[in-house]
């Protein structure tokens, strides 16, 4: 990690009393206390693994929404002190988590479970466990942990995932959804723009946080999110919002495999690459479809406007395409409420004021971080439409008392997110040097 990416001045000195010290640096010594027992929830080096930190250390140790004072990158001698001892005082729940981990993954292999990180599955699980029955008892520790990773592969989609798999690796099969995806395609609706609804959208953007909803509903009775779809067809339009690298929108291919690592943008992704994005995540999906019924059902969806089935869900679209307006650098002739409210959010954030002001030399924030700054609309409209499509797969509504929570909250998922990748590269950068 080069030194552009740290954000304490060169000349500080943490090892001199009463100089602050990095976050990173404490959480890596204090857990290098607890010794080898925790080892299935390190790395090489011996410091916690990223999702070690993220799903267990920051959420139920840590805790830095109710300890402010322990959030920060640079830490107060008397708050790295407190931070230490928070991690030395679990020590005995994080040496039960890392065996009952082993018992899960023991678990998982005898099941033939392959779908998902084991980490991101397990890691929260296994800290309840060892906070309710402390270190696995030999004579019942095997049946628990196949009961917990049977209850968690069924509630995140993993059992149907392995039958959407299976389905796309039968000849017969693939065949005909390959079929079924060009008729989808050929015989798709093409949506002629509508009547300028722009008095609606701004009374609901300007609405937000409020429980009306008439014009809410009269956006979806005058299907303004389709008509607004229509848009999509012109060259670099959806390209422009982030949800395509193509210069139009174009046809799926069905696929049969996926990496969450190696995902495309939305419109770019395979049938497979959608329902794997969707199911993967560990949310519960309530459903009584067979895996054929739900590939069929997201073929059709890919040749429908903005790439979603309900009307309610791309006028939510639409609606975020106009509030992420206030996420661009040029100010608003007529900003609405809802403008207002994600540009205030988004200003407050001390990383995102010191990457905009200094050039990227200075500002100590990494390139990669700084990309995702610049173009905060485009990965906020990807967020809006993965968080959408996963509503429409489990028959979830946004009503108009939802709507600002899931607008807000999308933008705090790319906060949140983009925090935890500049904690990360701080810290790996913290550990080369320490």
């Amino acid at each position: 990690m080069s030194p552009s990416t740290k954000l304490t001045p060169a000349n500080a000195a943490p090892s001199e009393p009463g100089a602050p010290r990095p976050r990173a640096l404490v959480i890596s010594e204090a857990w290098l206390g607890l010794g080898d027992g925790v080892a299935p929830l390190s790395n090489g080096s011996g410091r916690p693994l990223a999702r070690t930190v993220k799903l267990i250390l920051e959420p139920l140790i840590i805790r830095p929404v109710q300890n402010p004072q322990l959030a920060g990158f640079s830490l107060a001698p008397d708050a790295a002190t407190e931070l230490a001892a928070r991690i030395a005082s679990a020590g005995d729940d994080l040496l039960a988590t890392a065996e009952w981990f082993l018992v899960l993954k023991r678990a998982r292999r005898v099941l033939r479970i392959t779908d998902g990180n084991p980490q991101e599955k397990y890691f929260q699980r296994c800290f309840e466990l060892a906070r309710t029955l402390g270190r696995p008892a030999a004579a019942t520790a095997d049946e628990t942990a196949s009961e917990i990773v049977s209850e968690i592969a069924h509630a995140g989609g993993d059992a149907l995932m392995s039958r959407i798999r299976a389905l796309l690796q039968d000849a017969d099969e693939v065949g005909r959804l390959e079929g079924a995806l060009e008729e989808a395609w050929r015989t798709r609706q093409r949506h002629a723009p509508g009547p300028d609804a722009r008095e609606m959208l701004t009374a609901v953007l300007d609405d937000c946080g409020g429980a009306r909803t008439p014009e809410l509903d009269e956006l979806m009775d005058a299907r303004a999110g389709s008509a607004a779809a229509a848009q999509l067809e012109s060259a670099d339009v959806a390209r422009r919002l982030g949800l395509t690298e193509l210069e139009r929108p174009a046809a799926p291919a069905l696929g049969a495999t996926a990496s969450k690592r190696a995902l495309p943008r939305p419109f770019d992704r395979s049938v497979f690459e959608r329902l794997f994005a969707a199911l993967s995540g560990g949310a519960a999906l309530d459903t009584t479809l067979g895996a054929d019924e739900v590939v069929e059902d997201e073929i059709a969806r890919t040749a429908s406007a903005w790439e979603l089935a309900n009307e309610q869900s791309r006028v939510v679209m639409l609606l975020g395409v106009e509030a992420s307006h206030a996420l661009e650098p040029t100010e608003l002739l007529h900003p609405t409420n809802a403008h207002r409210l994600l540009s205030g959010r988004w200003e407050r954030e001390a990383y995102v004021r010191r990457a905009l002001r200094l050039p990227g030399e200075l500002s100590g924030v990494p390139e990669a971080v700084r990309d995702d700054i610049r173009t905060v609309r485009q990965g906020y409209l990807r967020r809006l439409w993965v968080r959408l499509h996963g509503r429409e797969l489990r028959d979830q509504q946004t009503t108009g008392a939802e709507l600002w929570d899931t607008l807000d909250g999308v933008l705090r998922s790319v906060v949140m997110d983009q925090r935890q990748r500049l904690k990360l590269a701080i810290g790996r950068d913290v550990e080369g040097v320490a």
